[in-house]
């Protein structure tokens, strides 16, 4: 796309760069496991501990559209925007991969890069302990399929 959509203004973020896909995904690795997030939160965040849990954290490119997805077994204030946007970094190739790890070795959000919009992030579902009988449901938006 040369240039961005009215029609998906704050449901996508917008890149004017060129993003290398295979960085990003190589940065992603170094944060999936348990990790001290610090560095990756809002300053207001008020969770008492920094200490999460990541899953999956993938990168896939369809046509003009990068998809981020994580799960992971909570979330900070603001932790998915931040790492959106140290990965934005990455894939525009201001920052090496491995910034990921000094980043999370900082334990200081001030070292974290830039937070990324809101605008594209979506909480596709929360899953529970099945003792809970709380319905898996999720529905993920797809752009440009």
């Amino acid at each position: 796309m040369s240039h961005a959509s009215a029609l998906l203004r704050q449901r996508v973020c917008w890149e004017h760069a060129d993003l290398d896909v295979c960085r990003m995904r190589e940065a992603a690795a170094h944060l999936v496991g348990e990790h001290d997030f610090t560095s990756f939160r809002a300053v207001a965040c008020q969770a008492k501990s920094p200490v999460r849990t990541v899953y999956q954290l993938e990168i896939t490119r369809q046509g003009h559209f990068i998809y981020i997805d994580i799960s992971a077994n909570a979330f900070l204030h603001h932790m998915v925007r931040c790492i959106a946007g140290v990965l934005l970094s990455i894939g525009r190739g201001d920052r090496r991969p491995e910034w990921v790890q000094e980043i999370l070795q900082a334990r200081d959000r001030t070292r974290g890069g830039v937070t990324a919009p809101a605008g594209g992030l979506y909480l596709v579902a929360v899953r529970y302990p099945g003792r809970f009988a709380v319905p898996d449901s999720g529905w993920l938006p797809a752009y440009g399929c």
